[in-house]
C-alpha cells in the first residue's frame, strides 16, 4: 500500500476503538443486570471483523481536505462511528431477510433465539430473537451518532460531520425500505434495482463515508462533490460484487449460504439482468425459472441451476463488465481532484481492495 499507510494496523486501531467504546457501555449498562450484559456481548460480536471500509473512507476523505491531521486518535473514533452505524445495518438486514448466518458466525436474532429456546423461556422463540436484534440494531445506530458526537474533534468539525451521517443515515434506511417493497413486489427492472443498490448500500458505503470525512476537515461544497464523483460510481460498483458474491461466493470464504441472495429472494441489478438476458435470448423458461425461484428454499442442486442460468443469460459477464467501468470511472475522476498524492494513492487502491475483493 502507499507510504505510511497500513490498512490492517489501521482496522486493528478501528477495533480498539470500538472494544473500548463498548467497554463504556457495559460500565454504563451494568446496572441494569445480566440481560444489559449480553446484549452488550453481541453488540460486541456485532462489531468484530470486517473489512472497515468505512472507517477507511472516512479516514482518507478527511486527509484528502487535510492532509496533517492534528489530533489523529480523535479522527479514527470519528471513523469507527460509521462502522458501528454499519452494525446496526447488518443487524437489522439479516432479521429483515431471515438470514441465519453472519460471517460464518449465527445472525443476531438467531442467536438470541437459540438463548431463548435454550433457557426454556415462556413466549415464541422467533419473536424474542427479532425483538432483540432491532432494539440491539436501533442501539448500535444510536451509538454510531454518540461516537461521532463525542469523537473529540472541534465543535465546528463535529457538527459539519453530523449533518452528513444525519443524511447518510436517512439514506440507508429508506434505501433499505425500498429493498424490501421491492421484494414484496417481486419484481425489479435493472432501473429499480440500480435505485435500491444505490441508496440501500452505494452511498453508505463508501460516498458518504469520504463525504464525513471530508466535511470534518472542513471541505467546501466543490471538494465535496468532487469526492462524490469518485466515491457514488465505486460505491455501485463495490455493492455490484457484493451482489455477486451473493450468488456466486464461496460459503468458506463469504461466512454465508451458497446463493444466499437467491434463498433470500434478493432482487438485485444480476438478477434483472439475468431475466431480460434470457427472455432477449429466447429462453423464457429460464427466465420464469429464476422469477419463480427466488426466495424459496433451494438445495445445493437448485442453486447451481440458477448460477447456470444467470451465466448463459450473459448476465454475470454484464455485471463483471458494469464494476469494471464504474470502477475506472470513479478513479478517472479522483484523477480530476486536487487532492494530494497520497489521499489519491490510498483512494486508489482502497478503490481496487472494494471492487476486486473475494469476501
Amino acid at each position: 500500500m502507499s507510504e505510511n499507510w497500513d490498512p490492517a494496523a489501521f482496522r486493528d486501531r478501528v477495533q480498539q476503538v470500538l472494544d473500548d467504546f463498548l467497554d463504556e457501555q457495559a460500565d454504563r449498562l451494568a446496572p441494569l443486570g445480566d440481560d444489559a450484559a449480553r446484549l452488550v456481548a453481541e453488540a460486541r460480536t456485532s462489531v468484530s471483523g470486517g473489512k472497515r471500509f468505512r472507517a477507511a473512507f472516512c479516514y482518507w476523505g478527511f486527509r484528502a481536505i487535510q492532509p496533517a491531521v492534528t489530533d489523529d486518535s480523535a479522527l479514527v473514533r470519528a471513523c469507527a462511528a460509521l462502522e458501528l452505524l454499519h452494525a446496526s445495518a447488518l443487524v437489522h438486514d439479516d432479521l429483515m431477510d431471515a438470514s441465519d448466518t453472519r460471517r460464518g458466525r449465527p445472525a443476531t436474532h438467531r442467536a438470541f433465539e437459540a438463548e431463548h429456546r435454550q433457557a426454556g423461556w415462556t413466549g415464541d422463540p422467533e419473536q424474542y430473537g427479532a425483538a432483540a436484534a432491532i432494539l440491539l440494531g436501533d442501539l448500535l445506530l444510536g451509538w454510531a451518532g454518540d461516537m461521532l458526537r463525542h469523537c473529540g474533534l472541534g465543535r465546528e468539525q463535529v457538527d459539519a460531520g453530523l449533518s452528513i451521517f444525519e443524511l447518510c443515515r436517512t439514506e440507508v434506511i429508506a434505501g433499505q425500505f425500498l429493498d424490501v417493497s421491492v421484494q414484496a413486489r417481486a419484481h425489479a427492472d435493472v432501473g429499480t434495482a440500480m435505485t435500491v443498490l444505490r441508496y440501500k448500500s452505494a452511498k453508505y458505503s463508501i460516498e458518504r463515508p469520504l463525504d464525513i470525512g471530508a466535511a470534518l476537515a472542513g471541505a467546501t461544497a466543490e471538494q465535496l462533490a468532487e469526492l462524490s464523483g469518485f466515491g457514488l460510481p465505486l460505491g455501485e460498483a463495490f455493492q455490484l460484487r457484493d451482489d455477486l458474491l451473493g450468488v456466486f461466493g464461496d460459503p468458506a470464504v463469504t461466512g454465508k449460504p451458497a446463493g444466499d441472495d437467491l434463498v433470500e429472494g434478493k432482487r438485485t441489478v444480476l438478477v434483472a439482468l439475468a431475466i431480460d438476458g434470457a427472455l432477449a435470448a429466447g429462453a423464457p423458461a429460464d427466465a420464469e425459472r429464476l422469477d419463480a425461484a427466488l426466495g424459496s428454499p433451494l438445495d445445493e442442486a437448485a442453486v447451481a441451476d440458477l448460477r447456470r442460468i444467470i451465466d448463459s443469460s450473459g448476465a454475470h459477464a454484464q455485471v463483471e463488465q458494469l464494476i469494471a467501468t464504474l470502477a475506472a470511472k470513479a478513479v478517472t475522476a479522483l484523477d480530476r481532484t486536487t487532492i494530494g498524492e497520497q489521499a489519491r494513492g490510498v483512494l486508489t487502491e482502497l478503490a481496487s481492495a472494494a471492487t476486486q475483493r473475494t469476501v
